[in-house]
């Protein structure tokens, strides 16, 4: 999804009158259940994240600009929803 398509939708549900909704983010808490939890967005950040083949998904990549290092070439910078 990109910043674009989520203005969008986010255009929709205020014009379906549903502007005031709280917005949450939903994950699971790896527990025996299998619980799916959520909690509130309360900022937007820049990230960079890497595909990760143990996990099948993005993972963080934690990065500082101050080392000499550089951030993989297959890495990539998203906006995080925290």
């Amino acid at each position: 999804m990109t910043v674009t398509q989520l203005i969008e939708m986010l255009q929709d549900l205020e014009a379906q009158g549903k502007g005031g909704m709280e917005v949450q983010t939903s994950y699971s808490s790896g527990d025996y259940w299998g619980t799916t939890v959520a909690h509130g967005i309360d900022e937007l950040e820049e990230a960079i994240v890497k595909y990760s083949e143990y996990h099948s998904m993005d993972k963080v990549v934690e990065y500082d600009a101050d080392d000499e290092g550089q951030p993989a070439e297959d890495s990539r910078t998203v906006i995080m929803l925290s």
